[in-house]
C-alpha cells in the first residue's frame, strides 16, 4: 500500500483523485485549507481508515512532522484556485495573492517534502501557461503568449513559476517529478458558483435563466470529463519514465463557447435565451491540447464524449 499525499484534495479534481487512489488500494492524506475546496466533497471518504484529512495551508511554514513520521511515497500537488471568472467568489481573481503563493511558496514546500521523503512528485500546471496562444493545437514545446501583469497573470505566472521550481528540483536534486498541464475539466463535484463555463451554463439553464456568453462566443475550449483527467494524472505519476516530462492532459474535441451553450440549452430547456456580455481581458481565443505525448508515453486518451459528460454533470447538478 502506497502512502500518497494530495494537496487540494478536497477540491473538484482532488476529491475525485482521492477516491480513485483509495479504490486502487492506497493510503491517502488529503491536504486542503478549504479556501476553494469543500469538506463535503470528501465526506464519504472520512470513514475510511486509509484516508486522512488535514486542514492546512501549504504556504504555512514548512514542517515535515505535520504530515506524520511515516514515509510519504507520492505527492500530487493540486492546490490552487482555478476559475478565471471575476464574478465568482472562488476564482483566482478573487484570491490573487493566495494563488501566487500556493503555486510558488506552496510548491516549494511540497517539493521539499518530496525531497525529504524520497517521494515522487506531480505538479498540476495548466493550459493557462500558454496564455492567448498563437499556435493551435498547443504542444508542450510551445512557450506561450502570456501577459505577465494582466488580471489573469496571478494564475498564469503562478503556474509557470511552479513549473520552473519543479524542474529546478529535478535538475539540482534528481527529484522524481513531472508536470501536468490540465486543460478545461468538468463533471460532478464542481461548485455551482465556481464561475466555470460548464457549471455556469448548466446552473443557469436549470434555473431557467438566460445563458451568459462572454464575447461573441466563438472562442474555443476543449472540455475533459473529470474521470478521464484523474486517469491521466494517475498514469503520469506511475508510468515508468515519466519523470522529468511535461504532459498536456485534455480532450481534443474543440468546441466554441457558443456551441457548448447551445448544447446545454438543448438538453435542459431549448426555449432559453443566450445573452452576450463583454469579453474579459486576456481571454484566450483558442484552447486545444496536442496530447500525442500523453498517448504515446502514458497510453492515455480521454474516453468520455462531451455529450455523455454533460449529461452526467447535469444529473449531478439536479441533486445539489
Amino acid at each position: 500500500m502506497a502512502r500518497i499525499l494530495i494537496t487540494g484534495g478536497a477540491g473538484f479534481i482532488g476529491s475525485h483523485l482521492s477516491r480513485r487512489l483509495l479504490k486502487d488500494g492506497n493510503s491517502v492524506i488529503c491536504v486542503d485549507n478549504l479556501l476553494t475546496g469543500q469538506r463535503e466533497n470528501i465526506a464519504d471518504l472520512e470513514a475510511d481508515s486509509s484516508f486522512r484529512f488535514l486542514e492546512r495551508d501549504v504556504t504555512s511554514p514548512y514542517d515535515t512532522n505535520v504530515y506524520g513520521e511515516e514515509k510519504i511515497d507520492h505527492i500530487f500537488h493540486l492546490a490552487s484556485p482555478a476559475s478565471p471568472n471575476k464574478n465568482s467568489p472562488k476564482s483566482y481573481i478573487a484570491y490573487p495573492i493566495e494563488t501566487l503563493l500556493v503555486n510558488s511558496v506552496g510548491t516549494y514546500h511540497m517539493l521539499l517534502l518530496a525531497k525529504d521523503h524520497g517521494a515522487s512528485f506531480l505538479y498540476t500546471s495548466s493550459s493557462e501557461v500558454y496564455g492567448d496562444p498563437e499556435q493551435s493545437p498547443q504542444k508542450e514545446t510551445y512557450f506561450g503568449n502570456v501577459n505577465p501583469n494582466g488580471p489573469r497573470s496571478v494564475y498564469d505566472e503562478g503556474k509557470r513559476f511552479g513549473e520552473a521550481m519543479t524542474f529546478g528540483f529535478i535538475r539540482k536534486y534528481g527529484l522524481d517529478a513531472r508536470v501536468i498541464r490540465i486543460f478545461n475539466t468538468y463533471g460532478p463535484s464542481m461548485q455551482k458558483d465556481d464561475g466555470r463555463v460548464v457549471s455556469n451554463f448548466i446552473n443557469q439553464a436549470l434555473a431557467h435563466q438566460a445563458l451568459t456568453v462572454y464575447g461573441d462566443g466563438l472562442q474555443t475550449r476543449s472540455f475533459c470529463y473529470v474521470h478521464d483527467m484523474v486517469d491521466g494524472l494517475v498514469r503520469a505519476m506511475f508510468t515508468v519514465g515519466s519523470s522529468g516530462h511535461v504532459f498536456n492532459l485534455g480532450n481534443t474535441d474543440e468546441r466554441t463557447i457558443q456551441d457548448i451553450a447551445e448544447l446545454i440549452k438543448k438538453k435542459i430547456d431549448p426555449s432559453l435565451a443566450i445573452e452576450n456580455m463583454d469579453l474579459p481581458e486576456d481571454d484566450p481565443k483558442r484552447r486545444n491540447p496536442d496530447i500525442m505525448k500523453a498517448k504515446t508515453q502514458l497510453g492515455w486518451s480521454p474516453k468520455v464524449s462531451v455529450e455523455e459528460g454533460i449529461d452526467k454533470t447535469i444529473e449531478y447538478f439536479k441533486t445539489v
